[in-house]
């Protein structure tokens, strides 16, 4: 970190306070506010939380659409010396009751019907967005500060809900020293600056969203915020908005090459396009090309438990097309075997990551922490064991093999279902694909997104695989299902297969 940087959440809001106190900070689809509006109205927000007994370290939840006073929220809580936990606006009773009996929170503030809904599943206060707002407000026009006089870098700024190999989402551990450098660093690869404008589309419940609101404070960039916004409408708002840096996943990628196919107006003046969540297609890769003319398509790769591993650089983003980039500033990453130790370029194995990035752990979690957040023996420095594989090249650059849930063997090879999935992706007419793995006596199988017939999409993937590597099962299905974080909802699939498969 240099000179003057601070190691705070809140602290970035500041410096682009110093820096920009007129720029405008983040709009939604009900107005924008400037730096210096927003920086107001979180020091209210963190006197609201005083006022209703939030202390240091106590946990804040919110359940609430992707607009502007939740980014408000964020800054306040983090001013406080609360932590700020994000909940996805989807997530239903059935997690909702266990999150928060994990988290213990102070307090919970939602919006409309999830109040009432809440209520009924925990004894935490529950207050409503629009009279907590109307109380921020009122207390941002007297003015003043708040911000904890005992916070500590290591602190835990925020609590990231994750869904996994668990039955229940578990909370990464996110402290305010690890965010901002891990913030800083990913700036610097991408050069986020003032006359951006960054389009988010999603939850700040998942890190990819709640990332973009510290890297437009750091590039002093304007962040809109289109949660709200109908898929129709989405091409436009980017034009109305003069949108410049835009975070995808495969699927709204895809929505997005489609309304700009359809569309005839100039494109909006996007130069950066970020991918992360799941790999983006080559054919959509070039199609996002065509609509935005010059723009960087930059693949990355990461896990919440350290934000993120790799960037390839955007100038560099027609090279080694098959690789997610190079480790951090900062960071490093290595390749295990399965002895632990580590092997030569080229081969694959675990990858492994350390640097100040490495969150702690899983909040309240001691047995998940112990495997995944382990101590290098030499050295005694965190490292994360991602158990996802892959390999590095004698450049240093990283090549995502899969997750270990990815990996399999069948009929004697070893493969992945990421390479299926590429294969079935290159198939003229096939907009995305999703491989479930041999399990439970069926064999393999792939679903595809296309209007083309099954034994034509078997009959093509046999032209690109090796024989081992071919589905015994092909479905079509006009949209497939996806997680919100926009990967292959594979439960649902396979429950989907099993259905078709009953007599």
């Amino acid at each position: 970190m240099g000179h003057g940087e601070s190691p705070y959440v809140h602290g970035l809001l500041d410096e682009a306070l110093e820096e920009t106190p007129e720029r405008s900070a983040v709009r939604d689809t009900a107005g924008r506010w400037t730096y210096r509006q927003l920086a107001g109205l979180s020091h209210a927000f963190a006197r609201w939380l005083r006022d209703h007994g939030v202390g240091h370290g106590d946990r804040v939840v919110t359940q609430l659409p992707t607009r502007r006073e939740a980014v408000a929220l964020f800054y306040g809580t983090s001013r406080r010396g609360a932590v700020f936990v994000p909940l996805n606006p989807g997530m239903k009773e059935f997690h909702l009751a266990s999150v928060l009996d994990n988290a213990e929170p102070a307090l919970v503030v939602t919006d409309g019907s999830r109040a009432q809904r809440l209520r009924a599943v925990t004894r935490v206060p529950v207050y409503d967005l629009a009279s907590v707002w109307s109380e921020v407000e009122a207390e941002a026009a007297r003015g003043g500060s708040e911000d904890h006089p005992g916070i500590a870098p290591d602190d835990v700024a925020s609590l990231v809900y994750t869904s996994g190999s668990t039955a229940t989402p578990k909370a990464v551990i996110c402290p305010h020293a690890q965010m901002t450098f891990v913030s800083r660093a990913i700036r610097e690869e991408l050069g986020y600056r003032p006359d951006d404008v960054v389009f988010c589309r999603f939850p700040l419940s998942w890190d990819y969203g709640l990332y973009k609101v510290l890297l437009s404070c750091l590039g002093s960039s304007e962040l809109v915020l289109a949660g709200d916004e109908s898929d129709l409408r989405l091409l436009h708002r980017m034009r109305e908005t003069g949108t410049t840096v835009m975070p995808i996943v495969p699927s709204l990628a895809t929505m997005i090459v489609k309304l700009a196919e359809r569309d005839p107006g100039p494109p909006p003046p996007v130069r950066l396009i970020t991918n992360t969540g799941a790999a983006l297609p080559p054919a959509t890769i070039e199609a996002l090309r065509a609509a935005f003319p010059g723009v960087r398509v930059v693949r990355q790769f990461g896990q919440t438990e350290c934000k993120r591993v790799s960037i390839m650089p955007p100038e560099q983003d027609r090279e080694r097309p098959a690789s997610v980039g190079r480790p951090l500033p900062g960071t490093s990453v290595s390749i295990l075997g399965t002895d632990g130790r580590p092997v030569p370029a080229g081969e694959v194995g675990e990858i492994v990551v350390t640097g100040p990035h490495v969150m702690p752990g899983y909040w309240r979690s001691p047995e998940l922490t112990a495997r995944t957040f382990r101590r290098d023996e030499r050295t005694g420095e965190p490292r994360l064991h991602t158990g996802d594989y892959g390999s590095l090249d004698a450049d240093g650059y990283l090549y995502f093999e899969g997750r270990r849930d990815d990996m399999f063997k069948r009929k004697g090879i070893r493969m992945s279902t990421l390479e299926i999935e590429a294969a079935a992706t290159d198939i003229p007419g096939v907009r995305a694909a999703a491989v479930l793995p041999p399990a439970d006596g069926r064999d393999l199988a792939v679903f595809v997104e296309s209007e083309l017939a099954p034994h034509v999409i078997l009959k093509e993937l046999a032209e690109r695989l090796e024989p081992q590597k071919v589905p015994a099962v092909c479905r079509v299905v006009t949209e497939l299902l996806l997680t919100a974080h926009g990967k292959n909802a594979r439960r649902a699939l396979t429950a989907m297969l099993q259905e078709t498969d009953a007599p």
